[in-house]
């Protein structure tokens, strides 16, 4: 049986020519580095200086018709009603039945009858899905994953990239604009995954490759790069930023993510929220934490967490080694009684790693400067 082709995005040409590691992700054939430094260069140059990453990849799709804001507020986590057009939210759309993450993704409130939805590109289908099973008489949903295309720009000299080709900057975390270059439209938002100040451009899929030459371009002087999904995993890591199929899934709900800032509980109703309100109160669920190492190891993903007396306590659903502190870091899911500064082990492949329990982020970034 012939395997699916892997999904390109507009800049799949770029990428190629730049001679990018390339790997699939999700279903999309995207770059993970490039060569001349590879993760460790590409990660540098965000957190010192700005770099570049393609996220086409994700997806997109947009909820019209009178009402569709409240539609939407009555499907997912965040609460729409505490921001107003033009901001964008972070938001999760549960399981009504466990609670648990179907995705998690970005709410752009454009209109009390437009939002535009940027979802998770394996997860797009399926939050569609759902709500096209719920969407009242008059509201549309449509999925335009391939129909945008997504640019992050990220690092502290992010605005003099802006600046150099005439687009807005200094907005607002997490307000955006719709503007043009060149004459083409561009909605540019000050948000990223890098926890370095930032701006995510999104624009039409033919209009890509041009805005990712300007952007090129416009970096050189201040040894911007390019940079793949390698950084960007490093990077987030770094942050403790959850990633959907980690620290976020179908098993880990919003409480068990310390992600409880994006449930709006005061709102009439969201996709689970009788079954996440008892969880809550029952706080015997385990928890979100940071692990910094302090043995010879990298924990990786169902990495098993001992305590001091070789007890499981946990699990690790992320881990890397931190291109910013030289050191092992994980985030890992833990018993309740667990506390910052307690002594584990985590079994790398049979070999016992010890680390310290930290509350993330293990580095300061600029995100909302």
């Amino acid at each position: 049986m012939t395997e699916p082709s892997l999904k390109k995005s507009p800049l799949h040409d770029r990428h190629v020519a730049l001679g990018a590691k390339m790997a699939d992700f999700g279903g999309w054939e995207m770059p993970i580095e490039y060569p001349g430094g590879g993760v460790l260069r590409e990660h540098t140059a965000v957190r010192e200086r700005v770099g570049i990453f393609d996220v086409s990849h994700l997806g997109k799709a947009l909820v019209k018709g009178p009402g569709a804001a409240d539609f939407v507020n009555s499907c997912f986590t965040n609460d729409l009603r505490k921001v107003e057009p033009p901001k964008a939210q972070y938001t999760m759309c549960c399981d009504e039945a466990t609670g648990g993450v179907v995705d998690d993704l970005i709410q752009y409130f454009r209109s009390e009858d437009e939002v535009f939805l940027i979802p998770n590109c394996a997860n797009t289908t399926e939050v569609v899905r759902r709500m096209q099973e719920k969407c009242p008489e008059g509201i549309e949903i449509t999925n335009l994953h391939e129909q945008h295309g997504i640019i992050a720009v990220q690092g502290p000299k992010v605005d003099e990239v802006m600046q150099a080709l005439g687009l807005p900057f200094g907005h607002e975390y997490m307000s955006y604009v719709s503007t043009e270059l060149d004459g083409k439209p561009l909605t540019v938002c000050r948000t990223g995954y890098t926890g370095e100040r930032g701006y995510e451009l999104v624009c039409a899929w033919e209009d890509t490759p041009a805005l990712w030459d300007a952007l090129i371009k416009a970096m050189e002087p201040l040894e911007g790069l390019p940079c793949g999904l390698g950084a960007r995993d490093t990077l987030r890591t770094e942050m403790g930023y959850a990633l959907h199929g980690h620290e976020l899934s179908m098993d880990i709900t919003p409480n068990m993510a310390r992600a409880g800032w994006a449930v709006g509980w005061g709102k009439e109703d969201f996709w689970g929220k009788d079954v996440l309100a008892e969880q809550k109160a029952a706080k015997e669920c385990r928890l979100s934490w940071g692990l910094l190492v302090t043995g010879k190891g990298i924990p990786r993903k169902d990495c098993v967490v001992k305590d001091s007396e070789g007890k499981e306590i946990g699990v690790v659903t992320s881990g890397t080694m931190s291109p910013s502190l030289k050191q092992g870091i994980a985030l890992c899911l833990l018993d309740r009684g667990a506390k910052e500064g307690d002594e584990v082990v985590v079994d790398v492949r049979g070999r016992e790693v010890t680390a310290v329990v930290k509350k993330p982020p293990f580095v300061q970034g600029g995100a909302a400067s």
